[in-house]
């Protein structure tokens, strides 16, 4: 039985992760701004699977709390041994429609949060000869959605750049990249699910089992949807301009 901790934790994919470790007895570290709905996440897993869950409210936007998630994978009490960057948002507006002040927010929680978070969790981990990190992408990394698929992508190959360093040393990092997810996250950015035809739409359970696979087999990229797959392929096959074309129709 090992310790997880995971960002974004009290909804969606976060969620999802809490409850699917701690079916196979993973202890659990919750961490999210809603220290209330945690609270309620973490009793429930509490009785349901009765594993321990410690509850640790943080805004990662702020360096106080992230500076306390980092003293957490510091610790070597019941040591974390898989750390899921999870924590994320989207924004309603484009990019020149935003504040500097919610792109800043959004920057810090998307790739600086999960840059503080890898080096502390790694550090720990590599010094104890094993353990993993799941960031979670997305397949946005692979087009131009304006500064999600900027933060995506800055998460997909700083992960893979991580998992090259870590080669060997008995710690893995992986990088998830789903699709379209049915989850509140997408709910929160205002996206219309009727927009969208229903067979582009993963289920969040089969995206979080397919993820924790990947994490046990020391996989580096992890995309848990075969069409997902395909798409991203094409992607990075299709010359830029058509990408930008298609990223365009896109966002009318």
């Amino acid at each position: 039985m090992g310790t997880a901790l995971i960002t974004g934790a009290s909804a969606g994919l976060g969620e999802e992760f809490a409850w699917q470790l701690a079916t196979v007895r993973h202890n659990l570290v919750l961490v999210a701004r809603d220290s209330e709905r945690l609270e309620q996440l973490a009793a429930k897993i509490r009785s349901a699977a009765g594993v321990r869950v410690e509850v640790l409210p943080a805004d990662l936007s702020k360096e106080r709390d992230l500076g306390h998630v980092t003293a957490r994978l510091r610790q070597t009490e019941a040591p974390v041994g898989l750390l899921v960057n999870n924590a994320g948002f989207g924004l309603r507006q484009q990019f020149l429609d935003s504040s500097i002040k919610d792109l800043t927010a959004m920057e810090k929680v998307m790739i600086h949060a999960v840059m503080v978070l890898s080096h502390a969790a790694a550090r720990a981990m590599v010094e104890r000869g094993r353990g993993a990190i799941l960031n979670v992408s997305s397949v946005a990394a692979y087009l131009t959605s304006g500064i999600y698929s900027a933060d995506k992508a800055w998460v997909k190959t700083f992960t893979e750049g991580l998992a090259v360093e870590l080669h060997g040393t008995g710690v893995t990092a992986t990088a998830l990249l789903p699709g379209l997810t049915r989850t509140e996250f997408h709910a929160r950015a205002g996206l219309d699910y009727l927009s969208y035809p229903s067979f582009v739409w993963l289920d969040s359970s089969d995206v979080v089992s397919r993820a924790l696979a990947d994490v046990r087999r020391g996989a580096v990229l992890s995309t848990p949807s075969f069409r997902y797959g395909i798409a991203g392929q094409l992607a990075r096959l299709l010359p830029r301009f058509i990408v930008r074309a298609l990223s365009r129709e896109e966002d009318r």
